[in-house]
């Protein structure tokens, strides 16, 4: 099942590169269900906070009438962010999966590992790798077009 929901999240994320953003993708998904979806659109947004995980949860949010996403699973292509980490602490997800690692702003594992900080209060469960080389090429894909057709400049 997660291999699933980790395929609609990677279709998410074709969408955000579609339009030039970062190709992450995410889900939340409860009783099976997906009830939000989400893709990076900092860019265009201008909007710091537009990350994937945010707007999936803002979704999934909206879906349910509670910030609270107890009993909620949260599926993103890419290692949460330490601002991410901290807003599904805030909305109280179950678990996270993820695919790539992140070795730049990982906050599961790869720079730090926010929920295994005792002195905070929710600590999801992780789930990581989950289709890693898939989400991998993803991005690896998307940065390779950009450094060919900006002669350098990414963003």
């Amino acid at each position: 099942m997660d291999e699933a929901f980790m395929r609609e999240a990677l279709a998410l994320a074709q969408r955000a590169a579609a339009i030039g953003e970062v190709p992450v993708g995410a889900v939340v998904v409860k009783e099976n269900m997906v009830i939000g979806r989400g893709y990076n659109r900092p860019i265009t947004t201008r909007d710091p906070t537009a990350h994937a995980e945010i707007v999936a949860m803002r979704d999934a949010a909206a879906e349910i009438g509670n910030y609270r996403l107890i009993d909620c699973d949260l599926y993103v292509t890419l290692e949460p962010c330490a601002m991410c980490a901290g807003a599904i602490m805030q909305a109280r997800l179950r678990r996270v999966i993820f695919g790539a690692a992140d070795p730049k702003t990982g906050s599961c594992g790869s720079v730090v590992d926010l929920f295994a900080e005792t002195r905070l209060n929710h600590h999801a469960t992780l789930v990581k790798g989950v289709l890693a080389d898939e989400c991998g090429a993803q991005l690896s894909r998307f940065f390779e077009v950009r450094r060919n057709t900006s002669g350098g400049g990414l963003l």
